[in-house]
């Protein structure tokens, strides 16, 4: 079954950020939803959350067989976990349209190819009620220049491994999400040198 070490140490402060900006009752869509391990644990604490796990389509199945695997256990009041749907950010198609308050994606913007970012941005938009936030968490430059030591080195890391991937900057991203109808709106220090950035849909 798929573990994420990662989403165990950050699970914690992760929730912390849900509470005090999400909703009540919020629909959230997680882009990337890996092992399902955020989405089981933001469920289980969020009374009437609604959380809707989602994967590349190559990867889908072994998320749903994870979510399969490992129960939910028992659910705040009023929350749901709808199964996963395959989703690749680069297609127009498969997004949900405007129904959402909120989009998460957790370590994925520095692992998918840079060209992907601004469909991921865009899908977001379009998956988004107005008023509806996207939060992308993970390590992130600055103009260019990492923000810590261990950030420069996990980018170095990710670039040997495929030049495609690297840590990616904040201040491009907000540029970009400005263009696609998004404001920045918080830039949220978190563990282990990662951030979460906080956008919300303009008019």
């Amino acid at each position: 079954m798929l573990f994420s070490a990662a989403c165990e140490r950050n699970k914690a402060p992760i929730l912390a950020v849900l509470r005090e900006w999400l909703p009540p009752g919020a629909r959230v869509l997680e882009i990337g939803s890996g092992s399902g391990q955020h989405a089981r644990f933001f469920c289980q604490q969020i009374a009437g959350l609604h959380w809707q796990c989602s994967e590349r389509p190559e990867a889908w199945a072994n998320l749903a067989e994870a979510l399969a695997a490992a129960a939910p256990g028992v659910l705040a009041p009023g929350a749901t976990l709808a199964a996963p749907i395959a989703l690749d950010v680069r297609q127009v198609k498969p997004w949900p349209g405007g129904a959402y308050d909120a989009v998460f994606t957790a370590n994925t913007c520095h692992i998918m190819p840079e060209a992907a970012l601004a469909p991921l941005l865009a899908g977001s938009r379009r998956a988004l009620r107005p008023g509806g936030r996207l939060l992308l968490y993970g390590p992130f430059h600055d103009d260019g220049v990492p923000t810590a030591a261990s950030n420069a080195a996990f980018d170095a890391h990710l670039r040997s491994l495929d030049p495609a991937m690297g840590v990616r900057d904040a201040v491009r991203l907000q540029g970009q999400a400005r263009q696609l109808g998004f404001e920045p709106v918080a830039d949220i220090a978190m563990p282990a040198n990662n951030r979460i950035l906080m956008f919300t849909t303009t008019a």
